[in-house]
């Protein structure tokens, strides 16, 4: 349908019933305690809030830790004979619950 044709009719429309003068009792008093009432505040939309102001310095905290891991793995251990007695240490511990619970069965 044509938007000007639509206009003239819903205008036409209008001006053959004009508003009625008469205000519905209290009608004010409604309209002035509802813009007085508290508004309900939305606890799902304050938790997304905090959640995503939250990311950024969590991701920032994430990257600096990322960093701080796989550069300074190099400058702390210059000796790989100390890592590579840790790795054999850190292998018998946790081995060692395993072999002794063979002669149990």
């Amino acid at each position: 349908m044509n938007p000007e044709k639509l206009q003239q009719k819903l205008l036409a429309a209008a001006r053959a019933h004009p508003p009625r003068e008469h205000v519905p009792y209290a009608f004010e008093k409604r309209i002035m305690a509802q813009l007085t009432r508290p508004r309900m505040e939305d606890v799902g939309a304050s938790w997304a809030r905090a959640m995503w102001r939250a990311a950024t310095p969590c991701l920032a905290v994430m990257l600096l830790l990322a960093a701080w891991s796989f550069l300074g793995t190099e400058s702390v251990t210059p000796n790989t004979a100390v890592v590579d007695s840790f790795e054999q240490q850190f292998e018998q511990v946790l081995l060692a619950g395993i072999d002794s619970t063979e002669g149990t069965w």
